[in-house]
């Protein structure tokens, strides 16, 4: 079974860490996000994924350098412009000649959804296509899914008021589609599979949804990129054995590092203070420094403190500096 992958994103809203590399190679406590979908599917019965690209495909194949991860194929389909959701989503798939049911996966999406069980529950629905919801305690903030008893997607409601839904549930960003959605989706046009396609099947009566309530966390902004990795490090996820401090890091005895991770090539100097923090792989924390609540993929001088903050690779926060709430070197996301 194949499954297409949308890694094509700029990756906007998580810069400077992705100044110079794709989102979903970010790693989550030591393992690039990529992988641990590509691990996931492949314990759902894929066989062949499809990395659906548009920016930085070099990383990507520098990953899987053979073509392969475990038992898993790895295909790259690299879009001659941007195609949106749905026109990547063809294109990948056409690419590689999909003609069988598939699933499809957004690259920064963190959940730990039993994939076997997304497909099983589609084949069961006769649907063209099936799609993975989640519940959310606010849904003001996304597009909310309605769905009647039987699991058919009913109406899409964005950004709902208050009282307009008595829907929770959001689009998770994992589907399972068969061959017949491609017919929907014209070559080489910039098509939205959440805006065009899906609403296109609901009218069809041809959209089924299945609701779990499986961990799961958009790791597109970076509140929500140091979350997951530490839920993984203090069991709010996975299954809370892995190891949050690299073997591969340098920590010094004296620094004191709670409920943090700290990556391959990092450095911590003596009598410095991480909390809740991602020390990214080549972040340096020098002697007496602290950090808080922050991701560091740069150097902090020594007597510095970095609270609330993102520190990119390449920037050096001075010895003694106070720093909080700030993204440095600055972005301009506009």
């Amino acid at each position: 079974m194949y499954a297409v992958v949308l890694v094509g994103g700029f990756g906007t809203r998580l810069r400077p860490l992705t100044n110079e590399i794709p989102k979903p190679m970010l790693p989550i406590v030591h393992r690039p996000m990529i992988v641990r979908l590509v691990d996931r599917l492949a314990a759902g019965g894929v066989t062949d994924v499809v990395l659906a690209l548009g920016f930085k495909p070099e990383p990507f194949r520098d990953a899987f350098p053979d073509g392969r991860h475990g038992d898993v194929r790895v295909h790259y389909a690299v879009e001659p412009e941007p195609l949106d959701t749905a026109g990547a989503i063809a294109f990948a798939a056409r690419e590689v000649g999909v003609d069988d049911t598939f699933v499809v996966a957004n690259g920064d999406i963190i959940t730990d959804l039993d994939v076997a069980r997304l497909v099983e529950a589609h084949r069961a629905s006769g649907s063209a296509a099936t799609i993975h919801l989640t519940p959310v305690a606010d849904p003001s903030a996304f597009g909310v899914v309605e769905t009647d008893a039987t699991g058919a997607v009913l109406r899409f409601v964005e950004k709902p008021a208050p009282g307009e839904t008595d829907s929770n549930l959001i689009n998770a960003g994992t589907y399972v589609l068969e061959p017949s959605v491609l017919d929907l989706i014209p070559p080489g046009v910039r098509v939205s599979i959440e805006r065009d396609t899906f609403p296109r099947l609901v009218a069809q009566c041809a959209l089924a949804a299945v609701a779990t309530d499986d961990y799961w966390l958009d790791a597109g902004r970076p509140a929500l990129y140091l979350r997951a990795n530490l839920d993984r490090v203090t069991g709010r996820a996975g299954d809370g054995d892995e190891p949050a401090i690299s073997a591969l890091a340098s920590v010094d005895p004296a620094a004191r590092c709670l409920d943090s991770v700290v990556g391959p090539g990092s450095t911590v100097a003596a009598d410095a203070s991480v909390t809740t923090s991602v020390i990214l792989p080549g972040g340096a924390i020098g002697e007496r420094a602290t950090i808080v609540d922050s991701i560091i993929a740069g150097c902090v001088g020594a007597g510095a403190s970095v609270s609330g903050s993102v520190i990119g690779a390449g920037y050096v926060v001075p010895d003694g500096a106070a720093i909080a709430d700030a993204v440095l070197p600055p972005v301009d996301n506009t």
